[in-house]
C-alpha cells in the first residue's frame, strides 16, 4: 500500500547560503591573469610608442610600416617627411613610424 501514500522521510536541516566572495572568486583570478598577461604589457607597449612618436628629431634614420627607409627632413605636427633616397621624398604620418635606427643604417643598406 505504500504506493498509493507517500513515504516521509527525515530532511537534513537547510545548508548554510553559499559565500558570495567564493562564486566570484573564479572570475575574479581569471580579470587578474587577463589584466597581467594581456592588458598591462599592451599599455606598455603603447606608451613605448607614444614616447618614440614624440621623441622623433630632424635627421633620425626611422622605419615605417610599409617598410620604408628613410632619414626625416621636417616634422609636422601629425605627418613627417622622409628622404628615401638622393632627391626623393615621402610624407608619411607620424604614427606609421615603427622603429628609429640607428645612425648609418641607411649607408649599411
Amino acid at each position: 500500500m505504500d504506493f498509493l501514500i507517500s513515504s516521509a522521510y527525515a530532511q537534513t536541516a537547510p545548508a548554510a547560503a553559499p559565500n558570495p566572495f567564493a562564486s566570484f572568486l573564479p572570475l575574479l583570478i581569471i580579470f587578474a591573469i587577463f589584466y597581467f598577461m594581456l592588458i598591462r604589457p599592451q599599455m606598455k607597449r603603447a606608451k613605448e610608442a607614444r614616447a618614440m612618436v614624440a621623441a622623433l628629431a630632424k635627421g633620425d634614420e626611422v622605419l615605417t610600416n610599409g617598410g620604408l627607409l628613410g632619414r626625416i627632413e621636417d616634422i609636422a605636427d601629425s605627418f613627417v617627411t622622409l628622404e628615401i633616397a638622393d632627391n626623393v621624398s615621402v610624407k608619411v604620418q607620424k604614427n606609421a613610424i615603427t622603429a628609429v635606427l640607428p645612425k648609418g643604417t641607411i649607408k649599411q643598406a
